[in-house]
């Protein structure tokens, strides 16, 4: 059964069995249990501070809420405001009449996370996030009905859904070294692979470069998932379902060559964690690089010894 479709279904006392057995904080209602365990079963790849949130695209985001099973309409800033309370907030005790209750100081912080004007008296601050919470009265908190009685349709959009935020493998440990990061050294190694040459190439691959090597520890996460999940086989399906993942989460990695290194790094890194290389020709990296970059990359590395 899809991890998802189980989460929809489980009652709290399901999900707090499961939640303990995760090693996951157990507290709290059906709904904000939940929404805890399908932020770090199934999206745990994602950042969803304050700040991820601010950072994820609209039409991505869309796609979350419809994750978390609540209502995925709406503009960009409310369907950021309704994902954050979503996150954050028990829908039963963050209402309207409980807002009387808070200080000035959280309702100003409450304005600052909603994105609205921080000015005015305590009252006026009071208006603005009932108006916010008014808005989006039904949409946040609870899951649509359909899915807590019904579970997921498993057409083939929901399959392939579950195949890209990858399932876990339930009730077997051996895969879970593939968790484990990769030496420092593997990761420094990764970011040379990507940055060789690329002072030739227009801004737009250079900071496309740039973004992929800031975010290389998170590549060794994501690889590390597709490897526990797929049992350690690092075959042209692995790949394929890691491209996917990564142009789902926006890398930039639409260029035919910032793919390719892409590509190549991943290599390394799942071989690197012991992958089981099932083809051949993707071994290894695939980068073409001149003699003159490649004495570049030894010089590179004698030097900071």
């Amino acid at each position: 059964m899809i991890l998802l479709d189980s989460l929809y279904k489980k009652k709290l006392t399901g999900l707090r069995d499961f939640a303990e057995n995760r090693g996951i904080t157990k507290n709290g209602s059906v709904e904000v249990l939940r929404a805890r365990l399908i932020k770090n079963e199934i999206l745990g790849l994602c950042d969803l501070s304050w700040d991820g949130i601010q950072a994820i695209s609209h039409k991505e985001i869309g796609e979350i809420l419809k994750i978390f099973g609540i209502k995925s309409s709406g503009s960009h800033k409310e369907r950021r405001q309704r994902l954050w309370l979503h996150l954050n907030f028990d829908s039963r005790r963050m209402t309207i009449e409980r807002l009387v209750e808070l200080d000035r100081e959280t309702l100003y912080d409450l304005c600052q996370k909603l994105e609205m004007p921080l000015t005015g008296t305590r009252a006026v601050l009071m208006g603005r996030v009932a108006g916010v919470l008014t808005n989006h009265l039904n949409g946040w908190g609870k899951i649509k009905r359909n899915l807590n009685r019904n579970g997921l349709k498993l057409d083939n959009d929901n399959l392939l859904l579950n195949e890209i935020l990858g399932s876990q493998v339930e009730n077997d440990k051996s895969y879970e070294d593939f968790i484990i990061p990769v030496p420092i050294a593997t990761l420094e190694d990764a970011k040379d692979l990507l940055k060789i040459g690329i002072e030739k190439e227009d801004e737009k691959i250079k900071n496309d470069i740039k973004l992929i090597i800031s975010r290389i520890e998170d590549l060794d996460r994501l690889i590390g998932t597709i490897l526990k999940q797929y049992m350690g086989k690092w075959s042209q399906k692995e790949r394929d379902l890691l491209i996917r993942l990564a142009t789902r989460t926006e890398w930039p990695i639409e260029e035919k060559i910032v793919k390719k290194r892409f590509i190549a790094v991943s290599n390394d890194i799942a071989e690197a964690k012991g992958a089981s290389m099932i083809e051949i020709n993707i071994v290894g990296s695939k980068v073409n690089m001149s003699t003159e970059e490649t004495i570049e990359r030894i010089r590179s590395k004698i030097n900071n010894f």
